[in-house]
């Protein structure tokens, strides 16, 4: 199946109830119709009437709950909004059963053109980064910079780790895994991706790991829930395998928005060693290495993250930077290796790697069901 093939589309139109989807303390959760989806958008309200809007997509298995802390630490300098792309999250399927890279991007362009807050400050996450570079490649004009933290782009060594994530798009894998796993508690289930995801799971609060717990709860409910899961596991191996201008690595190289790279050192899923190519590939790129984090540094250290982005921000002659918040001051650098990696100075090394542990970030945990890109 190409990744722009539409599947047969599950029913959608009777769904069982469940829980609510838990919503952050200055948090608000809207749901939004549009041609062939209907998304789920978390938001917070901005500080202030005027501030430039950011769009936030997350990864495989996650949803808009992964960015809450890295909105929340740029709440005075962008108008956040994160979306759960179709079948995550509080997100029915997408009408057509389309979860290739393409048909997510089209949801993110959707909700970008209805809503007319284009051009953004874009965030992805994993599948989310692989979405968004689809995005800020055919349609500049929504993107005012790119920040991708451990972007699901093609690596021809997939580290060992990863290697379930995509047999997840093997037809019948899902359903053989389910029974197999039937058994599994969704506690134990949370452990096991946190021990995936994060690099460092002990940094996870009871609060948080109890959190991520109820979420997955409510998920196992959907009946779409590993439909969902596969076909996107699916659309990410077709992206890999895409040549020609669809490849990832082609558009990597079309993105023309000032474009921030955070790559975690212990990252399970996405092979650190990707961060040398993806500063040569995107053309006005900005590294900023994690030794110690994972596959979800925004949730890991996201007052690092944050600290990047607003000088991303005040570099690319952006709004708010030092007037509504500043870039980060000397001290802040010790907190992580940042490279400025242009494409035209990408084989520089990737840093000194100086340990970022005292960064007091990552109060949240995965949503424990992020098994991969």
């Amino acid at each position: 199946m190409s990744s722009t093939e539409s599947p047969s589309a599950p029913a959608a139109s009777v769904l069982p109830r469940v829980a609510p989807v838990r919503v952050g303390d200055g948090e608000r959760l809207r749901t939004v119709g549009l041609p062939g989806v209907t998304l789920s958008v978390r938001h917070r309200p901005p500080a202030r009437e005027d501030l430039p809007r950011a769009l936030y997509v997350h990864g495989l298995g996650g949803s808009s709950q992964n960015w809450s802390d890295l909105m929340a630490e740029l709440d005075d300098v962008v108008a956040g909004e994160a979306v759960d792309l179709p079948g995550f999250g509080d997100s029915p399927p997408p009408d057509d059963g389309d979860y290739s890279v393409t048909g997510h991007a089209r949801a993110v362009i959707r909700y970008l053109d209805a809503s007319g807050h284009g051009p953004v400050h874009l965030f992805g996450n994993s599948l989310g980064g692989a979405v968004t570079t689809r995005v800020a490649a055919v349609r500049p004009d929504l993107v005012r910079t790119l920040t991708l933290i451990s972007p699901a782009l093609p690596e021809l060594r997939i580290q060992r780790t990863a290697v379930p994530t995509g047999l997840l798009g093997v037809p019948g894998v899902a359903a053989l895994f389910t029974r197999m796993s039937k058994e599994w508690t969704a506690e134990q289930r949370v452990r096991g991706v946190m021990g995936l995801c994060y690099g460092d799971p002990g940094r996870v609060t009871p609060e948080a790991f109890g959190q991520a717990v109820e979420e997955l709860e409510r998920r196992l409910q959907l009946p779409y829930f590993w439909d969902a899961m596969a076909r996107s596991a699916r659309g990410i191996v077709n992206a890999y395998t895409l040549g020609g201008q669809h490849g990832l690595w082609r558009q990597a190289e079309r993105v023309l928005a000032p474009t921030l790279l955070v790559y975690g050192g212990r990252d399970q899923l996405v092979g650190y060693r990707m961060a040398r190519k993806a500063a040569r590939s995107f053309r006005d790129s900005r590294l900023l290495s994690l030794p110690d984090a994972g596959h979800v540094a925004m949730m890991e250290y996201p007052g690092v993250v944050a600290r990047a982005f607003r000088e991303l921000m005040a570099q690319a002659g952006g709004d708010g930077g030092a007037d509504a918040g500043g870039g980060a001051d000397a001290s802040d650098k010790d907190d992580a290796s940042r490279d400025d990696a242009s494409r035209d100075d990408g084989n520089k090394d990737d840093g000194n790697r100086d340990d970022d542990s005292t960064e007091t970030g990552g109060r949240g945990a995965a949503d424990g069901t992020e098994a991969g890109s």
